[in-house]
C-alpha cells in the first residue's frame, strides 16, 4: 500500500510541476497555435491531478502537494530563461526538457514498483503518455 501511495504522490507532484511550468510560460507572448497547445497540455495535467486526488480520497490517503518553494523556483527559472527574448522555439525546448524529466522520473518509479496497483499504475501510464504526447507536439515548434 505504501508503494502505491508513494507512486501516486509522485504522479501528483509531476503533474503539478507541469502545470506550474506551463502557467509560467503562458505569461509570455507566443503564437496562438503554441498557446493553444500549451493550454491543452495544462488541461491534461489538471485532469491527472484530479484523478490522483480522487484515488487518494477513495482510499483515505493524504497526498503532499508540490511545495510552494518548488513552485516559486520553477516560475523564477522559467521567467529567467525567457527574459532574453521569448521565441516559440525556446518555449518548446523548455517544455520538451521538462516533459523529458517527468518521463524519466515516472519510468524510474514505475519500474521500482513491486506490487502492481492497476489504478495507480494506470494513472502513471496516463501521465507518461501525456508527457510523450507533449514532447511530440512541441517538436513542431522548434
Amino acid at each position: 500500500m505504501q508503494e502505491s501511495q508513494n507512486l501516486l504522490n509522485s504522479i501528483l507532484k509531476t503533474a503539478q510541476m507541469g502545470q506550474t511550468g506551463i502557467r509560467s510560460t503562458l505569461k509570455t507572448t507566443m503564437r496562438p497555435t503554441l498557446r493553444r497547445a500549451l493550454e491543452t497540455q495544462l488541461s491534461e495535467y489538471d485532469g491527472i491531478e484530479r484523478e490522483a486526488q480522487a484515488i487518494a480520497e477513495s482510499r483515505g490517503w493524504e497526498l503532499r502537494d508540490l511545495e510552494p518553494v518548488a513552485r516559486g523556483m520553477a516560475d523564477m527559472v522559467t521567467r529567467a530563461r525567457l527574459s532574453g527574448g521569448c521565441t516559440d522555439s525556446r518555449i518548446a525546448a523548455m517544455m520538451i526538457t521538462g516533459s523529458t524529466k517527468g518521463m524519466v522520473k515516472g519510468l524510474q518509479q514505475l519500474h521500482q514498483f513491486n506490487r502492481p496497483d492497476p489504478q495507480v499504475t494506470g494513472l502513471s501510464q496516463k501521465l507518461l503518455d501525456c508527457e510523450n504526447a507533449g514532447i511530440r507536439q512541441m517538436q513542431s515548434f522548434l
